[in-house]
């Protein structure tokens, strides 16, 4: 890779899954700049674990943009709305659930594909998993698709450049257990991550969101032990 095509915007949360996906972008040798957003969120514990996770893995340079969401509510993230606890796997499956956050991944990614417009960056990664499925529309193979045909029609790179904006899903196709078995073998330190939609004070997951219980049965099908710190006995 040149200098030009080796730089690479990573979105990361804080969780399980970015923190894979910042770990693979990481072995595939891009220059890491990593991105993250303080949007209202009521989990925003998470960022600790980013800034975490972007040292373990020596990014360039660690963005933090703020954008508050809370402005437009509409989800259990972002409003005063209950965080739904201990739903069932038929439930987790049957719908669009209310931690949906309104077009969130279109909003981070068009930020991102701004900043890697100016960094000269015409790869993007982000850690959408479409398998373990919790609803989300905007994590889907269309969408991402969709996207990304986007951000070459609406940008001066895309017009201009000659090399196209490419959006890398390496984890769309993955169970949540395969997404911590690659993460284990990459090195990911998963005791620093955090997946919890309504953390306990000191940033203690709940163990009863959907979000935690996707990633107890991640770890127990993966045969990896839990490094999580609860909040609460499970």
């Amino acid at each position: 890779m040149d200098n030009t095509s080796n730089r690479a915007v990573v979105l990361v949360s804080g969780g399980l899954d970015s923190a894979t996906t910042l770990a693979i972008a990481h072995s595939q040798g891009y220059e890491l700049y990593a991105l993250s957003f303080r949007y209202g969120q009521r989990h925003a514990f998470e960022l600790e674990a980013a800034a975490k996770v972007c040292e373990q893995f020596q990014v360039v340079r660690h963005q933090v943009f703020d954008l508050d969401l809370r402005a437009f509510g509409g989800s259990a993230l972002t409003d005063e709305i209950e965080v739904p606890k201990d739903r069932s796997e038929e439930d987790m499956s049957g719908g669009i659930p209310i931690t949906y956050v309104p077009a969130r991944n279109t909003i981070f990614l068009s930020i991102a594909l701004g900043w890697a417009e100016v960094l000269g960056a015409s790869h993007i990664f982000i850690g959408v998993n479409a398998v373990d499925y919790s609803g989300y529309p905007d994590c889907r193979p269309e969408f991402i698709h969709s996207f990304q045909q986007t951000a070459n029609l609406a940008t001066k790179v895309g017009v201009e450049g000659s090399n196209p904006f490419q959006i890398h899903t390496p984890l769309i196709d993955l169970t949540k257990a395969e997404i911590i078995q690659q993460g284990t073998a990459l090195g990911v330190d998963f005791s620093q991550t955090l997946s919890c939609y309504d953390p306990a004070p000191g940033g203690l997951a709940c163990g009863h969101c959907d979000s935690c219980q996707l990633r107890q049965k991640g770890f127990a099908d993966a045969g990896v032990k839990d490094p999580t710190h609860y909040g609460v006995d499970l």
